[in-house]
């Protein structure tokens, strides 16, 4: 059985009431010809009811973060339990904003993915590395310490997305090269299959953010390890919907 494609479009700290009917309506209105593809948007916390009532049904939501365990005294936060009692089936853990910003450690963001799956959450689970890391050649080492820190959380990788992001990409306009994007996720697949099992390795996702675009799809959505996108700014715009339509590159 084949990988289902799999778009999210991270619209991160973005929008307002009047910009957010826009975006669904756009979502709404587009011509999505792709058959064989799973899409989810993440607009943030406040705009989540909203967006889950108006969005056409084929488009899941997802949160872009949740707390690391149940709620509580936890000022700011928003637990896994009150995603799932909205009916949020998603939720984005370990972005490499968070990661950077706030300081979630590999460890903090394997103990969130285990939580949130607990709470019958499906996860996006974000790993990548630095230009630095890019350019000193620890490009895997560091991909594989974020991946084993929720491997060492987890035993059921069914509900999981891994979404590999290198920063150095985020946001710049800079995209990796379809042959990069490739290395890595194949280098991803062979660590899962060496460290958890050759079945995980066949049938987890692995999708690829980092300024994706309308234009850079279809080419990076023909690399064989390449599952789908994790979209940033371009989830905000039209051409939203022709990077959903790169899934049909995998049926061609």
């Amino acid at each position: 059985m084949g990988r289902t494609f799999f778009v999210g479009g991270n619209w991160k700290c973005n929008g307002t009431t009047e910009q957010v009917e826009k975006i669904v309506k756009i979502l709404n209105d587009g011509q999505i010809t792709a058959t064989n593809v799973e899409t989810v948007v993440s607009p943030p916390y406040v705009f989540l009811p909203t967006v889950k009532a108006s969005l056409r049904p084929e488009i899941q939501v997802a949160a872009q973060n949740c707390w690391v365990k149940k709620g509580g005294a936890f000022t700011g936060e928003v637990s896994a339990e009150m995603l799932a009692n909205l009916g949020v089936p998603w939720v984005i853990l370990g972005h490499s904003e968070r990661r950077a910003l706030l300081g979630e450690s590999n460890e903090f963001v394997g103990d969130k993915v285990a939580y949130a799956l607990a709470q019958g959450l499906k996860v996006i689970a974000c790993v990548g590395e630095t230009l630095e890391q890019r350019e000193a050649g620890s490009t895997m080492e560091v991909v594989a310490a974020q991946t084993k820190a929720i491997a060492d959380k987890i035993t059921d990788w069914t509900n999981v997305v891994i979404a590999y992001e290198p920063v150095w990409a985020i946001g710049t306009g800079k995209v990796a090269t379809p042959a990069q994007a490739q290395e890595v996720h194949a280098n991803l697949r062979e660590w899962l299959k060496t460290n958890v099992s050759p079945e995980v390795a066949e049938t987890t996702r692995i999708i690829y953010g980092g300024s994706v675009t309308g234009a850079s799809a279809n080419e990076l959505a023909a690399q064989p390890d390449v599952d789908g996108f994790l979209v940033g700014g371009a989830s905000l715009k039209p051409e939203f919907i022709d990077i959903i339509n790169a899934a049909s590159v995998k049926s061609a």
